[in-house]
């Protein structure tokens, strides 16, 4: 039978965008709708205006560091609105980078919205087409709990599109993305409360690391409340009033809440009951070459139960093209993949947690743990220490995590994400020599 389309996506995201381009290559016929904005999630409301305004946030600390090496710095002011349609314009120029690469590669862009009909046919919102393979990249969206008055808090999605900046600012929930927008309002000046209703926040992430971070965010003048829940939001004449329970029972005011507590995946509307695919909690069910339960139908990214992270979705998508038109079968790795918190200072991983590790090989885990100061921050108003961690496997010596916190940790973390994925050991972290000064040379002089 003859298709419309070798490979249909649907979904402009991260995984999306990464095959649609790389079956191109193969020199298939693709096709990909997009009813939003091209980029996922990532470009238009997650990691890229994320970042621009963590370093926005940035300046008010570097402009009081300032001081320590002789600068003057005069009145300073903030103008949010300007920010904003500065932050606007970047992910613009990337929407346009996209579609133009896309372009390029010959893939057709279908502004609509795709709903399955059929293994192989696809409902568009102005006709039917069909496609000999499918690829389901649709992404997640964030989740709100079941409490009175949630509605009035904002989510991730919605947190970029505020007017301006709130005074007071609380935050449900502790992992990456509370933990960095707690940063971040703080860096603009907001009194902040990060609420988890874990022991620590972070939690997935090494304890030595959680704790660590906390400890910074409590030294920035975040209030961190662990072992609480939020019972009740209400709004009132003076903000939004937050009734807290637990270690920490209390109540609070706030003129902004965000709710960062998880995402589920955008499946609905997608025809997947009608064509029988398999899902489980909120997620695609696929394999290890992401194929779903019906042949010729394949899912990437985070509307599956896997890694839920932008380099991951591009390498789900780069595999499956390799995989179905490259005649390459492969699957991608997922016990080496670096992951990084941007809270200031930054956390970084990769590997195993001491607590996996100890699960994994009981006494046989010997752990290297150093504490110390940059060089930038002797002359600072803002003195902090950064903390490396290494979990070792004692008999053989290889090096099973990393765990990074102070500045630039995303950065360093790449680079020895590479060296303990080939198994490397402490003996040859020992033996090298890094460069004089950095942060990243404590790697190589950290003992037990």
């Amino acid at each position: 039978m003859a298709y419309d389309y070798d490979f249909f996506v649907i979904g402009a995201g991260p995984g999306g965008l990464a095959a649609a381009k790389r079956a191109a290559k193969y020199g298939v016929k693709v096709a990909i709708a997009e009813r939003d904005h091209l980029g996922g999630i990532c470009v238009n409301r997650g990691c890229i205006p994320k970042k621009l305004m963590v370093f926005a946030a940035d300046f008010s600390r570097w402009l009081q560091d300032a001081e320590g090496y002789g600068w003057s710095v005069g009145q300073q002011s903030f103008d949010w609105q300007r920010f904003v349609a500065a932050r606007n314009q970047e992910v613009e120029r990337i929407q346009r980078s996209q579609a133009q690469a896309l372009q390029q590669a010959g893939v057709e862009i279908i502004r609509s919205h795709a709903a399955l009909v059929d293994a192989h046919t696809l409902e568009l919102e102005d006709r039917k087409v069909t496609a000999s393979h499918i690829l389901i990249a649709v992404g997640s969206r964030p989740s709100k709990p079941d409490i009175p008055g949630i509605e009035h808090a904002v989510t991730s999605k919605d947190i970029f599109g505020i007017e301006h900046l709130p005074k007071r600012f609380a935050v449900i929930g502790g992992g990456y993305i509370g933990v960095e927008f707690s940063s971040i309002m703080r860096g603009f000046g907001a009194d902040v409360v990060l609420m988890d209703q874990s022991d620590c926040i972070l939690t997935g992430f090494d304890d030595d690391l959680r704790h660590a971070v906390r400890d910074h965010l409590i030294d920035r003048g975040i209030q961190s409340l662990c072992s609480t829940t939020t019972k009740a939001i209400e709004k009132n004449s003076d903000g939004f009033h937050l009734t807290l329970e637990g270690d920490c029972p209390q109540t609070i005011t706030a003129d902004l809440v965000l709710c960062a507590i998880g995402r589920t995946g955008n499946l609905e509307h997608l025809g997947l009951e009608q064509v029988g695919i398999e899902t489980q909690k909120g997620a695609i069910v696929v394999d290890d070459y992401s194929r779903t339960n019906v042949d010729h139908i394949f899912a990437v990214g985070d509307c599956t139960a896997r890694l839920a992270l932008t380099p991951v979705a591009n390498e789900e998508g780069r595999a499956l093209v390799d995989t179905v038109f490259g005649e390459q079968p492969r699957q991608v790795d997922y016990n080496h993949v670096p992951s990084a918190v941007f809270a200031r200072p930054e956390a970084a991983s990769v590997g195993l947690t001491e607590a996996q590790a100890r699960n994994q090989l009981g006494d046989g885990v010997q752990c290297y743990r150093t504490e110390f100061t940059p060089l930038f921050y002797r002359l600072s108003q803002h003195p902090q220490k950064s903390m490396i961690k290494l979990v070792v496997d004692r008999h053989s010596e290889r090096v099973l995590g990393v765990h990074l916190v102070g500045e630039h940790a995303s950065e360093i973390i790449q680079g020895f994400a590479v060296a303990v994925k080939q198994g490397i050991t402490k003996q040859a972290i020992d033996q090298f020599i890094g460069i004089h000064p950095t942060s990243a040379e404590e790697m190589f002089a950290i003992d037990n």
